[in-house]
């Protein structure tokens, strides 16, 4: 177990990587804004070009220091791993956001070499929009989770606490 200031500590860096991670996703929803209203053409290619940096340096670092910490959190407090259901959905849902985040990395550089190239039909391209607001809604699943910490063991987290609870009633 964390001490309090460890726990209070880590507490921070994952609430604070976490809403940052919400945060460069918001920043992604933006870049679409000039893709879907029709700006002038540099906007658009601007726009795309800032997608894979946005991507790269702020939500894949954030989206894996939130799954890091997450479990440090989790092995950590009393919640554990897998003994809550509202921990192992959250980190379930977590998990699935940063593999579909990473598995869209190859998309989000075409559309930025199509950008680059100008050459390139931007106007064909259509935007981004699908998965960076999708991303937002399913971020938002282990937010909610988190703050309301509705009740229910798994079956792990039930022989733990049987355990638990035999071993000091022998005591």
């Amino acid at each position: 177990m964390l001490s309090p200031t460890a726990r209070r500590v880590l507490l921070i860096v994952h609430i604070s990587v976490s809403v940052g991670w919400m945060g460069a996703a918001a920043a992604y929803v933006a870049l679409n804004v000039p893709v879907l209203t029709g700006a002038d053409e540099q906007a658009v290619r601007a726009a795309y070009l800032m997608m894979p940096t946005v991507a790269d340096y702020a939500l894949v670092p954030l989206a894996v220091a939130t799954v890091v910490t997450g479990i440090a959190l989790a092995l950590g407090t009393k919640w554990g791993l897998l003994q809550h259901y509202w921990v192992a959905v959250s980190l379930g849902v977590t998990l699935f956001a940063t593999a579909i985040l990473v598995l869209h990395l190859p998309a989000v550089d075409e559309l930025a070499a199509v950008a680059a190239d100008r050459e390139g039909d931007v106007a064909a391209l259509g935007g981004d929009l699908f998965h960076s607001v999708g991303g937002l809604v399913v971020l938002s699943v282990p937010l909610v989770l988190n703050v309301v910490k509705p009740r229910g063991l798994t079956r792990r987290g039930w022989r733990v606490q049987q355990s638990r609870r035999s071993s000091s009633a022998s005591t």
